[in-house]
């Protein structure tokens, strides 16, 4: 049966955003029906999900953190993290992390298929019986 899943990514680095993207969709192998919708940034993809996640079986969600040289980083990471989790507790749907937080650019760029692992993450909870 056909599952409805959403995906939020946020595309502040639009590349890294698209090769989770394309990482996740490729696991999803148009097997199921997916909405994607794009948030500026990791912060705002908490309270995407909460505003549609009734709609849907389960999310995704998709986005980069690179480390700067303020605590930022840690805020943002923990925040978007903790409120992901929260939501799918409350909900009892899976909601796949695929947010990546990295030192630099070069590790982010080599952790795209991240997007698929979150994906197969939501796939494996919503087969649960």
């Amino acid at each position: 049966m056909k599952k409805k899943i959403l995906v939020v990514i946020a595309n502040y680095y639009t590349n890294i955003a698209d090769e989770l993207l394309k990482s996740s969709l490729n696991e999803l192998k148009n097997i199921h029906q997916t909405k994607i919708i794009n948030v500026p940034g990791v912060f705002e993809i908490p309270v995407t999900i909460s505003k549609f996640i009734k709609k849907f079986d389960a999310a995704i969600a998709l986005g980069c953190v690179i480390k700067g040289e303020t605590p930022h980083f840690d805020f943002i990471s923990s925040a978007t993290t903790d409120a992901i989790m929260k939501i799918s507790i409350d909900t009892k749907k899976p909601v796949g992390n695929g947010v990546i937080t990295c030192l630099n650019k070069k590790q982010a760029e080599a952790r795209g298929k991240k997007g698929k692992e979150a994906a197969k993450a939501v796939l494996s909870v919503l087969s649960q019986k």
